[in-house]
């Protein structure tokens, strides 16, 4: 079963409040996170932030209350909750001394990630998927974007590579991320005549960097995976298929980047900069290059390059 752990970063500079939402399962994200947040607490000289996590008294609080930082305070959401969203946003504003000024960003980052054939992946991992990616970022968008509307500030979305192209096995995380492009990109087009400006960050394998898969996480999930499959699918797929499948998988997590910095600094930017893009892509050369063939070139060619079994 997958499970929702979800963590907030709220800043603020002067009267304006920042708020950056990063939420992650999986215990090595508890690590990570928590030293981004002090990367952001440097990098934004004369902010406060405000952490929000799903337990104010697990692990990752205790790791970002020990940071012993007076620019940043400690409180209770779940992204999945309207009760705990609305109080979030409550809290903050009792907090800001002149919350008429209103919040200068909002940056989510859904972080569950899942992985299986759409055979293989039963109707529960899709929707659970969909709540934290999808529905927790347009939950709380939606709950602190009255407060961004008077500042005029940014809403940053972090994505990924994969809410713009589609990948064999990834098709659970594929829907939820290209949900949040669609969302963001109409909210863009809204909230030009308010003078917010909607940013989406689009990174590609960060998966060593955050933990966010891991080797045991993988081999759990195709238990279950394989256990829920029905007797046809088991059959036609057979276990030596599988197997390489999930080989497949172990080998994509080690390859990734392991430095965040590429995406931090593009938050950064998003959050700071005068004139930000509309979209930044994070990401290594390959992976920059195979996104715009997959999305510039004719779909037939850009599978036969890239997918296995594709013909012209």
């Amino acid at each position: 079963m997958l499970v929702c752990v979800a963590r907030a970063y709220l800043c603020t500079r002067f009267t304006l409040l920042c708020a950056i939402s990063i939420d992650s399962i999986s215990c090595p994200c508890e690590r990570a996170w928590p030293q981004a947040a002090l990367l952001f607490l440097v990098r934004l000289s004369g902010t406060s932030f405000f952490a929000a996590e799903q337990d104010e008294n697990g692990d990752g609080a205790r790791e970002l209350k020990n940071m012993k930082s007076d620019r940043m305070k400690v409180l209770q959401m779940d992204v999945c909750s309207d009760q705990e969203v609305a109080q979030a946003v409550d809290f903050v504003k009792r907090t800001l001394k002149e919350p008429e000024e209103g919040l200068w960003g909002l940056v989510n980052n859904a972080g569950i990630s899942t992985f299986g054939e759409v055979e293989f992946s039963s109707l529960d991992n899709y929707k659970k998927v969909a709540d934290i990616n999808l529905w927790g970022t347009v939950r709380v968008t939606k709950a602190f974007l009255p407060l961004i509307r008077r500042a005029k500030g940014r809403v940053v979305n972090i994505t990924s590579m994969l809410g713009r192209m589609a990948s064999p096995s990834r098709s659970c995380y594929c829907v939820s991320k290209f949900g949040v492009a669609a969302f963001s990109d109409c909210l863009r087009q809204e909230m030009y005549r308010w003078g917010v400006r909607v940013i989406l960050i689009e990174p590609s394998n960060f998966v060593a960097a955050t933990g966010i898969l891991t080797a045991d996480s993988i081999d759990k999930q195709a238990d279950a995976l394989w256990r829920g499959a029905s007797d046809t699918v088991q059959e036609d797929y057979g276990r030596e298929y599988f197997a390489r499948h999930v080989a497949l998988m172990k080998s994509f997590i080690n390859s990734g980047l392991k430095d965040m910095s590429l995406v931090l600094n593009d938050i950064t930017d998003a959050l700071t900069s005068p004139s930000p893009n509309n979209r930044y892509n994070p990401m290594e050369t390959y992976w920059w290059v195979r996104l715009q063939v997959m999305t510039h070139l004719p779909t037939a060619i850009a599978d036969w390059l890239y997918i296995p079994g594709a013909t012209l």
